[in-house]
């Protein structure tokens, strides 16, 4: 009996070894999913799921209408992707079985979501009808509508900067009105609105430091930045990098700039300036100006690498074919790169070896090694924007 127990346990053993990084029997994957991740196909409304280790697409996934303007966040387990796409769409994704398992039209143009602190609601920000609506992780059944401030009979302010915030809250900004909302929802029926009035003129988009403290908004109407901290919420949120633009003439902008990924290094916070050709280094804290470093064009996405040694810059039309490195310590240029027209968006591995960009005019993701910024793959992608790897469900704000 001992002898038949032993053997049946080690055939449990090996099926379950075999299963891990298998295929079960419904198609789905049996593997962890630490090392996966899903880059948006803008012009096709699909995604793929790749495995990062590998360099390789595991799943295509269709049906997710206008990712025009497409971000996503993690379900906390990492198993499940939610895409916000421009349609005003919310999806979720199994990345483990690459298809979608639920779908619903929540507004009409919508620019960006959020995902909870622990875990269960996402959240959603709106240009039509404004304001954001707020969902249940699990089957994506409305938990609140939060209208934003009327700016005429039948529209509200268009809701941007969205990001989840210590302590079950979301925050974002209106850019119509230039208000900064906090919404707490710790008792989701009965969601608690915090509203900050006279921010500043039109914010366009917003992040929030990794710790949760700080919430900044960038302003499209006006040099600078507004920031509040999140610490003391019964203070006014403050202008910080107010004169960075002052004296110059602002170029035409092609692309508004994404704070989203913003880049903090050795204590200091690198953010690209509205109209310039310009990227800001202020000390976290005190918000100070410290530096400017001349770059090649207007900077879109400024991006620490993890160790925070290496800062990557992209750009807005027509420079959107070049990449630029910034030294963190010497606050100067050490490499340019020139992957092709379209290089939009960039995703660092979880430990920062490895930076992949997507080429949205070469159908092509290039992966560079951080180290001798060196092309080691490429992937071939229809259209690629947004690529977002499953470490994101861990951080806040992403």
């Amino acid at each position: 009996m001992r002898t038949l127990l032993k053997f049946l346990t080690a055939l449990l053993l090996i099926g379950s070894t075999n299963g891990i990084a298998g295929e079960s029997d419904s198609g789905c994957l049996t593997r962890g999913t630490g090392d996966m991740g899903i880059i948006v196909e803008r012009a096709s409304g699909s995604l793929k799921i790749v495995d990062r280790t590998s360099h390789s697409i595991l799943f295509h996934v269709d049906g997710l209408g206008d990712l025009s303007h497409a971000s996503a966040v993690y379900s906390r387990d990492e198993r499940y992707a939610y895409v916000f796409g421009r349609d005003g769409g919310l999806t979720k994704v199994d990345i483990l079985c690459g298809k979608i398992t639920k779908r619903v039209i929540q507004g009409g143009n919508s620019i960006g979501g959020a995902i909870s602190q622990d875990g269960t609601m996402i959240a959603v920000s709106n240009y039509e009808p404004g304001g954001v609506k707020i969902f249940s992780a699990a089957d994506l059944s409305l938990v609140a509508d939060i209208p934003a401030t009327q700016v005429t009979e039948k529209k509200g302010a268009k809701t941007v900067g969205l990001v989840d915030a210590p302590g079950q809250r979301f925050v974002f900004s209106l850019y119509d009105t230039g208000e900064i909302w906090l919404v707490d929802m710790s008792n989701p029926s009965k969601p608690v609105i915090e509203k900050h009035q006279n921010i500043g003129l039109q914010p366009y988009d917003a992040l929030i430091s990794s710790d949760g403290r700080y919430y900044i908004a960038g302003l499209f109407g006006e040099d600078g930045l507004s920031m509040m901290d999140l610490w003391h919420p019964e203070q006014k949120p403050r202008k910080i990098l107010e004169n960075y633009g002052r004296g110059n003439k602002k170029l035409p902008v092609y692309k508004m700039p994404h704070l989203e990924g913003w880049a903090m290094a050795g204590g200091e916070a690198f953010l690209p300036a509205m109209g310039q050709h310009q990227v800001l280094v202020a000390q976290r804290g005190s918000w100070k100006e410290t530096g400017r470093i001349k770059v090649h064009g207007q900077p879109v996405f400024v991006m620490a690498r993890p160790d925070g040694r290496q800062v990557w810059v992209n750009f807005a039309f027509p420079n959107n074919d070049t990449i630029q490195v910034i030294d963190t310590e010497s606050k100067q240029v050490v490499k340019t790169l020139t992957p092709g027209k379209g290089a939009l968006h960039m995703e660092f591995s979880p430990r920062g070896e490895e930076i992949w960009i997507s080429i949205r005019d070469r159908d092509e993701i290039h992966v560079f090694n951080t180290s001798t910024m060196e092309l080691t793959h490429k992937l071939s992608v229809k259209k690629p924007s947004g690529i977002f790897f499953t470490n994101r469900a861990h951080q806040t704000g992403l």
